[in-house]
């Protein structure tokens, strides 16, 4: 599987538009030190954040995940490489996310689909974020938490749930097991 340090891109991308980091804080709403603690791979950012970070950089999620839009179409077939992003410090502090970018390569793309591992987190993060678009997420493997405004819920394999991202939502797995979902974002 190919690695891309999503951080890293995130970076390099505001660094190729000339956006400070505290410009990039005042269009995204976060903090310089979290913006910081993302680029340098502390941090591992939900897709809202992504959302948000992507909005506030006027680019689309896609380029965080490195390869150029050209195609018409993408095919991935099972086994082929995917492009992964894993978060981690070298503390080993685990922050819960990691991503397989299933559209990259797709040109002119509307929804953003990904295959997340959602791990333990080894620093809980019990934060609601909200943002525009709309989400679907299905459960390939285990169990997961989802939380939508006053909204809880836990959702095995096999169940989905689409909402409004607007509302302010958290995804994270049960119980401290690790899960697999299907997510597609259309922001």
């Amino acid at each position: 599987m190919e690695e891309v340090k999503v951080g890293e891109r995130i970076k390099a991308l505001r660094l190729e538009a000339n956006i400070s980091l505290q410009d990039l804080a005042g269009k995204s709403g976060y903090s310089t030190a979290v913006l910081s603690q993302i680029e340098n791979h502390l941090i591992s950012p939900s897709l809202g954040v992504l959302v948000h970070l992507a909005k506030a950089m006027d680019v689309k999620i896609g380029a965080f995940f490195g390869k150029e839009e050209a195609q018409p179409f993408t095919l991935i077939r099972r086994g082929e490489e995917h492009t992964v992003s894993r978060f981690a410090s070298k503390e080993g502090v685990r922050y819960g996310y990691t991503y397989e970018s299933l559209g990259t390569g797709k040109k002119d793309r509307r929804m953003e689909p990904f295959i997340i591992t959602l791990e333990p987190a080894t620093i809980k993060n019990d934060k609601c974020n909200g943002h525009e678009g709309e989400e679907f997420i299905y459960v390939l493997e285990g169990r997961i938490d989802v939380t939508l405004g006053t909204h809880t819920d836990v959702l095995g394999e096999g169940d989905c749930i689409y909402y409004d991202s607007a509302i302010p939502h958290r995804v994270q797995c049960h119980g401290g097991v690790t899960a697999k979902i299907l997510a597609v974002v259309h922001p």
